[in-house]
Protein backbone atom coordinates (compact mmCIF):
# COMPACT_ATOMS: atom_id res chain seq x y z
CA UNK A 1 0.00 0.00 0.00
CA UNK A 2 1.25 3.50 -1.23
CA UNK A 3 -0.39 5.42 2.34
CA UNK A 4 0.05 4.14 5.45
CA UNK A 5 -2.34 1.83 7.17
CA UNK A 6 -3.44 0.54 10.24
CA UNK A 7 -2.97 -3.38 9.79
CA UNK A 8 -5.27 -6.40 11.67
CA UNK A 9 -2.99 -5.82 14.60
CA UNK A 10 -3.39 -2.23 15.61
CA UNK A 11 -0.13 -1.37 14.17
CA UNK A 12 0.52 1.72 11.79
CA UNK A 13 2.12 -0.10 8.85
CA UNK A 14 3.17 0.64 4.51
CA UNK A 15 3.78 -1.12 1.74
CA UNK A 16 4.15 -4.48 1.63
CA UNK A 17 3.36 -5.25 5.38
CA UNK A 18 6.54 -2.31 6.96
CA UNK A 19 5.15 -1.56 10.84
CA UNK A 20 6.25 1.82 10.75
CA UNK A 21 4.74 1.36 14.95
CA UNK A 22 7.66 -1.00 16.08
CA UNK A 23 10.10 -0.24 13.13
CA UNK A 24 10.36 3.24 11.99
CA UNK A 25 12.17 3.97 9.66
CA UNK A 26 15.88 3.62 9.09
CA UNK A 27 18.52 7.02 8.61
CA UNK A 28 18.99 6.05 5.31
CA UNK A 29 15.46 5.34 4.35
CA UNK A 30 14.61 8.95 6.17
CA UNK A 31 17.30 10.32 3.20
CA UNK A 32 15.83 8.25 0.92
CA UNK A 33 12.32 9.40 0.97
CA UNK A 34 13.66 13.33 1.25
CA UNK A 35 15.93 13.04 -1.77
CA UNK A 36 12.89 11.65 -3.59
CA UNK A 37 10.80 14.85 -2.25
CA UNK A 38 13.53 17.39 -2.94
CA UNK A 39 13.87 15.43 -6.32
CA UNK A 40 10.17 15.50 -7.47
CA UNK A 41 9.92 19.87 -6.09
CA UNK A 42 12.78 20.22 -8.45
CA UNK A 43 11.07 18.58 -11.35
CA UNK A 44 8.37 20.27 -10.75
CA UNK A 45 9.04 24.16 -9.95
CA UNK A 46 11.30 23.39 -13.26
CA UNK A 47 8.18 22.41 -15.16
CA UNK A 48 5.88 25.24 -13.83
CA UNK A 49 8.15 28.26 -14.07
CA UNK A 50 10.72 28.89 -17.53
CA UNK A 51 12.53 31.15 -15.07
CA UNK A 52 13.34 28.94 -11.85
CA UNK A 53 16.26 27.50 -13.41
CA UNK A 54 17.73 31.21 -14.07
CA UNK A 55 17.47 31.77 -10.26
CA UNK A 56 20.70 31.39 -8.37
CA UNK A 57 20.96 28.85 -6.19
CA UNK A 58 20.22 30.24 -2.97
CA UNK A 59 17.09 31.83 -4.31
CA UNK A 60 16.03 28.09 -5.56
CA UNK A 61 16.33 26.30 -2.76
CA UNK A 62 13.95 28.96 -0.87
CA UNK A 63 11.66 28.05 -3.21
CA UNK A 64 12.42 23.85 -3.77
CA UNK A 65 11.53 24.41 0.44
CA UNK A 66 8.50 26.26 0.16
CA UNK A 67 6.97 23.83 -2.21
CA UNK A 68 8.23 20.68 -0.02
CA UNK A 69 6.41 22.59 2.67
CA UNK A 70 3.75 23.80 0.85
CA UNK A 71 2.87 21.44 -2.35
CA UNK A 72 2.73 22.73 -5.52
CA UNK A 73 -1.47 23.44 -5.55
CA UNK A 74 -0.74 25.67 -2.49
CA UNK A 75 2.43 27.55 -3.56
CA UNK A 76 0.66 28.64 -6.55
CA UNK A 77 -1.83 30.77 -4.11
CA UNK A 78 1.50 32.79 -3.93
CA UNK A 79 0.84 34.43 -7.22
CA UNK A 80 1.97 38.15 -6.28
CA UNK A 81 5.22 36.41 -5.41
CA UNK A 82 5.52 34.31 -7.73
CA UNK A 83 4.97 37.09 -10.63
CA UNK A 84 7.77 39.23 -8.75
CA UNK A 85 9.79 36.57 -8.74
CA UNK A 86 9.88 36.00 -12.56
CA UNK A 87 10.34 39.72 -13.03
CA UNK A 88 13.46 39.77 -10.56
CA UNK A 89 12.25 41.76 -8.23
CA UNK A 90 13.59 39.80 -5.16
CA UNK A 91 13.18 42.04 -2.15
CA UNK A 92 9.32 42.83 -3.48
CA UNK A 93 8.84 38.87 -3.89
CA UNK A 94 10.16 38.60 -0.04
CA UNK A 95 7.88 40.53 1.36
CA UNK A 96 5.04 39.21 -0.60
CA UNK A 97 5.95 35.78 1.38
CA UNK A 98 6.11 37.13 4.53
CA UNK A 99 2.56 38.69 4.21
CA UNK A 100 0.58 35.29 4.67
CA UNK A 101 -0.97 33.25 6.75
CA UNK A 102 1.76 30.32 5.88
CA UNK A 103 4.35 32.87 6.88
CA UNK A 104 2.38 33.27 10.32
CA UNK A 105 2.53 29.43 10.84
CA UNK A 106 6.38 28.90 9.99
CA UNK A 107 7.77 31.81 11.76
CA UNK A 108 11.21 32.32 11.36
CA UNK A 109 11.60 29.49 8.77
CA UNK A 110 9.61 32.08 6.59
CA UNK A 111 11.83 34.86 7.61
CA UNK A 112 14.78 33.16 6.92
CA UNK A 113 13.72 32.10 2.96
CA UNK A 114 12.59 35.38 2.41
CA UNK A 115 15.76 36.52 3.05
CA UNK A 116 17.20 34.33 1.05
CA UNK A 117 15.18 35.67 -1.59
CA UNK A 118 15.59 39.11 -1.34
CA UNK A 119 19.17 38.62 -1.18
CA UNK A 120 20.06 35.81 -3.42
CA UNK A 121 22.55 33.92 -0.06
CA UNK A 122 21.69 31.76 2.34
CA UNK A 123 20.40 32.13 5.69
CA UNK A 124 19.56 30.22 8.96
CA UNK A 125 20.64 27.47 7.42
Amino acid sequence: MNFPYEDTTGHISIGVGRNLTDRGLSDSEILMLLSNDLAISVTELTEAFSWFADLNEARQDALISMHYNLGMPKLLKFRKTLELLEQGMFEAAALEMLDSKWADQIGQRAKDLSKMIATGEYVGL
